[in-house]
Parts: structure tokens; sequence; C-alpha cells
């Protein structure tokens, strides 16, 4: 397998497009044709990482934050990120993150965290928004299929777990051919009449201009006509953080059991552990933004890491927040990877770091 075959398959179940704007996902290192001898799956890419790999016969590492948020102007090793990359190069590795997108992805981070705590009815708590839009197309009736077919292909029509997804309604389009014009039906002067489908499919900005591209290599008409339109609706398939259910239990049991899930010795909470909960709220890394978002949607417990002194105040009688870590909630990321790529092929060498730890140590 090639980098580019591994590349795609991530990229495939947790598209690019979705990462916030401050991000750095994608390729950092390396050789998208190089082909793959072994695969090494962190979090964080250190330089111990990189002797792993090189140790394993490993050639490809995959990890979770990106190792480069920003570029460098100068590879000499005064810097960790330098060090790394110029022993990537020398060594043939390849470096490669999935880190927003992954987080924003349907079955993605948050829903590993789900998995973990065995959340029910398990949907995304802070939804992108503006990112979808509809393409209206307008196409001969006997045209249709080819063109709706290319479209989806291109990315469109996706719905959760539905492709192919569609609206057509039949009526007639009217124009007529001027001089210079060659028309797939009708003739030059007259105004011509054709039974025509107006096609509609969703598709996120993102990918809008592939998708027109693939209708327009397809479409009969010399001049098609086609409408992009912007909706304001949430794409409640991607997002992030996740809110979901559990069978009621009492607070400091559910506390207790996010220690036992996540591994965690030391855990930092506020609220009134009196009750009992059933609804739960969460978002991986640094998720305190979020916060009202799960008050919004009457979560009882709201788990996320790196929450600030002041964001446990004012809410201690309405919802308890959990503070696990940043690496903590992250961790199981690794798990997703390693999916991806069996799904793929079954026989692929593939490690999880040994020498992974978090940076964050507690006395």
């Amino acid at each position: 397998m090639t980098v580019k075959e591994i590349t795609k398959a991530i990229e495939d179940y947790a598209p690019l497009y979705l990462q916030e704007s401050w991000d750095n996902a994608g390729m950092q290192v390396g050789d998208m044709d190089s082909e793959v001898k072994g695969i090494l799956l962190c979090t964080d890419v250190r330089e111990e990482i990189v002797d792993e790999a090189i140790g394993r016969g490993a050639n490809m590492i995959i990890s979770h934050h990106p190792l480069l948020f920003r570029g460098l102007k100068k590879i000499v090793g005064r810097s960790y990120q330098e060090r790394i990359v110029a022993k990537a190069i020398k060594n043939d590795i390849c470096i490669y993150c999935a880190h927003t997108n992954l987080d924003s992805a349907l079955g993605g981070v948050n829903f590993k965290m789900a998995e973990k705590l065995g959340l029910k009815n398990v949907r995304v708590l802070a939804p992108q928004q503006g990112t979808m839009r509809k393409i209206v197309a307008f196409v001969p009736i006997e045209a249709v299929s080819e063109v709706e077919k290319a479209m989806c292909e291109a990315g469109a029509g996706r719905l959760g777990s539905y492709d192919s997804c569609s609206y057509s309604m039949k009526g007639e389009g009217h124009y007529r051919p001027l001089d210079g014009a060659k028309p797939w039906s009708g003739e030059i002067g007259i105004v011509h009449h054709e039974a025509e489908e107006r096609l509609e499919v969703l598709v996120n900005k993102a990918l809008c201009g592939r998708v027109i591209a693939a209708m327009l290599k397809v479409h009969p008409y010399e001049e098609p006509a086609f409408d992009i339109i912007t909706l304001e609706n949430d794409d409640n398939y991607a997002g992030l953080g996740v809110i979901g259910d559990i069978d009621p239990m009492p607070a400091r049991a559910f506390l207790k059991k996010i220690k036992d899930a996540f591994n965690v010795a030391t855990i930092r909470y506020s609220g009134s552990l009196k009750n009992d909960v059933s609804r739960i709220a969460m978002c991986g890394g640094a998720g305190s933004e979020f916060m009202t978002e799960a008050l919004a949607q009457n979560a009882h417990v709201y788990i996320t890491g790196d929450m600030k002194y002041h964001d446990f105040q004012g809410n201690e009688e309405r919802i308890i927040l959990v503070d696990i870590g940043h690496y903590e909630g992250e961790q199981f990321t690794k798990e997703i990877f390693y999916d991806i790529i069996q799904k793929k092929n079954p026989n692929f060498a593939i490690d999880f770091a040994q020498n992974e730890k978090n940076q964050v140590n507690y006395l």
C-alpha cells in the first residue's frame, strides 16, 4: 500500500474540509507515493516516537495532533519539531495527522469517547453551521440518472449513514438557440420546449466546485442551468462534541466510571453529586467553549479537558463539569486509525506507539 492509499482511507472517514480554520491536518512530512512498510500510531509526534518507528521498521507515523501548526523557517535542530522533521526525512519516514477533522467527523474522537462510557442515542453536540449548500440542476429527463450519479460520486448527496440522496421534480424548460449555438436539442432561432427534471442535492461547501465540475462534464446541454443555494441548516452529521444518554445512576458513581473508562487517577470537577445523572455531553481535548451548548441541551454532566478555574464557576447547581485532561480524552484516537486501516487491509503491519506518554504529569 502507498501513503496516498492510507491517507485516502482516513480522509474518506474524516475529510480535511471538516477541520477548523486554524488547524493543519493532513500530510506533514514525506512522499505520498512511497510504499508503506509499517505504521506507528500515536496521539503526539515526539522524538522518541520517531526513534521507535525507526527501530520497528515503520516508515509512516499517523498522529492525532499535528507536528506542525505553522511553517518552519529553518531546520537546524533548535526545536523538537525541527529535529523530528530532519530525522524523519533522513530515515524516509512519512508523518500524517488527522486532528479537528477527526474531532468533527461522524464516528470520530468524541464518538469514541462516548463508546468508552457506553452512551446511547449519541449525536453531535455543536454541529457545524453554514457549511451546507444545495445545488439545483435542470436536466433533460433522459440524462438525469447519469448527471445524478456523477454529482453523488463527486461528494454530493451524503446524509449521515446514507449516500446518493437527491430530490427531483418534473417540469418543462424553455430556450431559444441563437446563431453560433450548438443545441443538444432544438433549432436555431426557434423557442424549444424540453421535458426536464429539477435535480437537487446537498453538498458541503468545500466540495461545490468538484460537484459542479462533475455535473458539467456529463450534462448534455451546451449551457446547463444550475443554482447554488446557501443553507442555514446545521450539519447534524459533523461538528464538535457529542451528547447522549446512560441509564440513570448516582453522580458519584458516574464520576468513578469516568476515571475507570479513561484510566485517570485524578479528575477535576464542580457541581452537586446529590442527584442521579443520565444525559452526558463531552468534547475531547480543550472544549470548555461548548459548556453552554451542553447546558442548553440539558446535560447533567459535561466532560472535557483544559478547563480554566473560572469555567467551573456559576453553574454548580445546573450541571456537573468534569475536566479529565486533554490527552486523556483523546488517547483512544489511535483505535480509530487502526480500525480504518485494518478495514482496508486486514493483514497490514500496524503498531501502537509504546513510547507514548502524556507530557503532563501529576505528582
